[in-house]
Parts: C-alpha cells; sequence; structure tokens
C-alpha cells in the first residue's frame, strides 16, 4: 500500500505534463498526495476498523474535497445515499491495493476487490482493473516470479501484457480507462528492476501519471519486499497525521512495506 502511495506522489507533478522519459527528479517540490491516496488509505481504514467501503471512502473522502476527484465521483462523494455510476475508470484500481495485503487467498481478494469497485465503478471493466491490481499484488507478496504473475494476469482477464513499454510510450496519451491504463501499470511493473525503477517506467509513458505510478507501486512493494526506507521518508512528509495514523494501524495489522506471506501458506 504504501508503494501505491509513493507512486502516486511521485507522479502528482505530471499528470497535467506528462513526461516520456525516465530521468527525472524523483520527488520535486510541488509533489503531493492526491485522491489516489485519500481513496486509498480509505480502503485501509475500512479494512481495519470494521467500515464499509462506502463508510470509509465517504467519510475519508469529505475531508480532502479537493484532492482531484474525477466530476462523477465528486458528485457521489456528496450524497447521502450514493448509488454506483457504472464507470469503467481506472479510480477502481488505484485505490484497491490494501486489498491484496490484508486477504490470504484468491477467492477473498478477488470478491473484496469486486467490494472496493462496485460501490462506485460498477462497469465490467472497473471491476476488472480493481481484481486484476489487488490479485497482482496479492501474487506478488505471495512470492510469485513475474512470469508466474504475468501468465495469471493476462489469462483471467484478458489483458495484453505481451508488448513493452517502448512499444507503447511513444503513442500513449492520458487515459483514465482501466482497460487503457492497468495492463500499461501492470507492464511497467514486469518491465522493472528495482521499487523506484518501476516508479519511473510508469511516470514515463507519459499518461495518467499519478495512477500509472499508483498501480504499479502497489505491486512493485509486494514484489521487491518493501521499499526504500530514504524513499517512504520522504513521502511521509508529504501526508496529513490523520492519513498516517490509518497507514500505521494498517500497516501495524498487515506488514505492509516488507514481505509478508498469506497465512494460509498459500506459495
Amino acid at each position: 500500500m504504501i508503494g501505491a502511495i509513493i507512486g502516486d506522489i511521485v507522479g502528482s507533478i505530471y499528470e497535467r505534463a506528462p513526461i516520456k522519459t525516465m530521468d527525472f527528479p524523483l520527488f520535486q517540490p510541488a509533489c503531493r498526495f492526491t485522491d489516489d491516496t485519500v481513496l486509498t488509505v480509505a480502503v485501509a481504514g475500512a479494512i481495519v476498523f470494521g467500515q464499509s467501503y462506502q463508510q470509509a471512502l465517504q467519510a475519508l473522502g469529505r475531508r480532502y474535497p479537493h484532492a482531484g476527484y474525477g466530476a462523477s465521483f465528486s458528485n457521489w462523494l456528496t450524497q447521502d445515499a450514493p448509488r454506483p455510476y457504472n464507470s469503467w475508470g481506472n479510480g477502481a484500481a488505484m485505490r484497491v491495493s490494501p486489498v491484496g495485503w490484508a486477504f490470504d487467498t484468491r477467492e477473498q481478494v478477488l470478491r473484496q476487490a469486486r467490494l472496493t469497485a462496485q460501490i462506485s465503478h460498477n462497469h465490467p471493466e472497473g471491476v476488472k482493473g480493481a481484481q486484476a491490481t489487488a490479485l497482482a499484488v496479492f501474487l506478488a507478496r505471495a512470492g510469485h516470479d513475474k512470469a508466474s504473475i504475468k501468465t495469471q494476469i493476462a489469462d483471467r482477464f484478458d489483458y495484453d501484457l505481451t508488448r513493452a513499454l517502448d512499444q507503447i510510450r511513444p503513442g500513449y496519451h492520458f487515459d483514465v480507462s482501466c482497460q487503457g491504463s492497468v495492463p500499461e501499470a501492470i507492464i511497467a511493473f514486469l518491465e522493472s528492476e528495482s521499487f523506484e525503477d518501476a516508479i519511473r517506467r510508469a511516470v514515463s509513458l507519459g499518461g495518467d501519471s499519478d495512477t500509472l505510478a499508483c498501480i504499479t507501486g502497489a505491486m512493485a512493494e509486494a514484489f521487491y519486499g518493501g521499499v526504500p526506507k530514504p524513499v517512504w521518508a520522504t513521502a511521509q512528509q508529504r501526508l496529513t497525521p490523520d492519513l498516517m495514523a490509518i497507514v500505521n494501524a494498517f500497516c501495524s495489522r498487515f506488514g505492509c512495506g516488507r514481505m509478508r506471506r498469506p497465512s494460509n501458506g498459500f506459495p
């Protein structure tokens, strides 16, 4: 989960000014957390404190009304009895990573990922993007190698993961759909050589940079057994105390930031 937060913060300044290079300062003064972090932390809070996903997302989201939500989700946040609005947007995928850490079977992960998505993003592509992201995180922390993760995600979700970033990057543009960003974020992770390298690859696509890096960062944290301590220390300086309190509660219980195998012994 903290990998997702780091990715969001690093990518935040490139969302409206996309770049096509991996050569950039990891943190710049204007880097900040966005709606990706707020809603990721909200999902974590729901799991830790036993809230419904809807309740947790609305409660925390309303504390940060200017975090960068899309128009439809902003409207959803303000409603007393919000209804899903058939979204296929990548908002379903960027907030789901805590599920991959907190649950210990494929079935649980897929079910909980669906539940996090369908409260707002109930289009089949929105649900699929959330499930693919959560399952990739789960498989990574369970110790699967990249070839296994690639095969399982491609087979289950029919994503084309055979492309290379160098092929995708030149013509890639800002795309907020799950189907147009989740596979690309997964490929960035699959091609990476380290956590930081994964974040740089995701940002370098030049698309919805904070969300791409958020999704990629979640997978990279799980696969590489954590994140570099100085990187996380820098990211924490940009978080508010209430967000950090939830992050700390989740990490204390589920061990994010270091390798934690599923308790049922799933290999």
